[in-house]
């Protein structure tokens, strides 16, 4: 029974440690870029837009699908960026447990 009751008081560490890095990860933030950098978007640790920047010389009126699909990857390279920044944050909480290959934990 003594086992029983440190594996519950080893889940209840790691569910207190996932709560902080879920807390962590959304508190980030990344800026992706596109077009050698004119234009920009920042997103906060939950995938959302914070901030967006593009060159004046990028608006043209005649060039909007060129602007539209810069703007798509530099959204997609902050994404990108955040996905990595989340997933060696999660290797760094795990690192030790003996979690069986492709194994997600809930929560990210």
């Amino acid at each position: 029974m003594k086992n029983f009751a440190d594996m519950m008081k080893q889940a209840a560490g790691m569910q207190a440690k996932m709560q902080e890095l879920q807390e962590k990860i959304a508190g980030m933030e990344a800026e992706g870029q596109s077009g050698g950098g004119m234009v920009k978007v920042t997103l906060n640790g939950k995938g959302y837009a914070n901030k967006v920047a593009i060159e004046r010389d990028l608006i043209n009126p005649e060039e909007v699908e060129l602007l539209e699909d810069l703007i798509c990857a530099a959204i997609n390279d902050a994404k990108a960026k955040l996905e990595g920044r989340s997933a060696e944050e999660m290797k760094a909480l795990t690192e030790g447990m003996a979690l069986p290959p492709g194994f997600k934990l809930p929560g990210l």
